[in-house]
């Protein structure tokens, strides 16, 4: 078998340093904070209902890895390494891996979203949390890769109806007669249904945290959506048609579901989606009976609607060319 090569994520948004992901782009490997860890092992036990609920919401955790690494010859920023198994366990190399939520859209427009109205958690030192307030007083937590990640980092809250047009624009092809670039944006007739149906898995991802008593520190909505068209087309098509399905015995269904999700394994065979929603970054998450749901992060899952629910409202009384 051959040795493993990782390199350096380059859609990378937010989060922590040192995201890796495989050489086929397929898996994330990043550094497994005590936290994190526990959050993703207790997403796998179905003795928290509620809890279990969010695993739709999530990448898929397939565990953990234990290694080494060293960076490639010729490689001056380290971003590509060739990793070698560790001779003994090291809690300084445990990383998660993760389905890599990018990997399978050809051309991917990612949002990343922090929610919470607190910024730092109780480890935190002092020198961190006056730098954290600093920016937030100046700032909002709004980041975006189809436009500059300096725009994203500087946006304030009175720029963000802007931001979310930015980042679902309706498309407009090259000129005739011009050098050919690459497409912007979504035709209307595909943004539109595309935006609705990321607005509504918001408001699911929503739902299930008002169930939950956790406190989030840092954590993201991610949100990416297919931004060639053609594949967009298709795949919120197939999206619908899908939805529309309501199954006339739900036992049967759940059976059917369930060795689905058995063949599904063979990621190939799964058609590429038009968007995908998830929760991501949990360095800073705790779930502990008594806490309650975390209202400053249900408060700013409740801004991101009122902001999508604007953008639909635009999209709808523009007339379709």
């Amino acid at each position: 078998m051959s040795t493993p090569v990782v390199q350096a994520l380059a859609s990378q948004v937010g989060g922590h340093a040192g995201v890796m992901t495989t050489e086929d782009g397929s898996l994330l490997i990043k550094p497994a904070l005590k936290r994190e860890l526990e959050f993703y092992q207790h997403l796998q036990s179905d003795a928290d209902e509620a809890i279990a609920t969010l695993r739709k919401f999530t990448p898929k955790f397939l565990g953990t890895l234990t290694l080494e690494g060293e960076a490639k010859e010729g490689s001056s920023d380290g971003g590509a390494l060739e990793i070698k198994p560790a001779a003994e366990r090291k809690d300084e190399f445990l990383s998660l891996v993760l389905e890599n939520l990018s990997h399978r859209f050809s051309k991917p427009n990612i949002m990343d979203i922090k929610l919470g109205t607190v910024l730092y958690d109780e480890t935190a030192s002092e020198e961190k949390v006056a730098r954290m307030i600093k920016t937030a007083k100046e700032t909002t937590s709004f980041e975006t890769v189809n436009t500059p990640k300096a725009y994203g980092k500087s946006i304030k809250p009175s720029d963000l109806p802007d931001g979310i047009a930015r980042f679902f624009p309706v498309g407009t092809d090259s000129l005739e007669g011009a050098p050919e670039e690459p497409k912007q944006g979504l035709p209307h007739h595909v943004l539109l249904p595309v935006l609705k149906a990321v607005r509504e898995e918001i408001a699911e991802v929503r739902g299930a945290l008002s169930k939950i008593e956790f406190r989030m520190v840092g954590g993201s909505i991610l949100v990416i959506y297919e931004a060639e068209w053609e594949r967009a087309e298709a795949a919120i098509k197939r999206y619908l048609e899908e939805s529309k399905r309501v199954p006339e015995k739900a036992g049967e269904e759940e059976e059917e579901e369930e060795d689905d999700d058995e063949e599904d394994d063979d990621e190939e065979n799964i058609p590429p989606p038009a968007f995908t929603v998830k929760l991501i970054d949990f360095a800073h998450t705790r779930v502990e009976a008594g806490l309650g749901p975390d209202e400053g992060v249900l408060l700013g899952i409740d801004t991101v609607l009122r902001l999508l629910d604007g953008r639909i409202q635009q999209l709808e009384s523009e007339k379709t060319v």
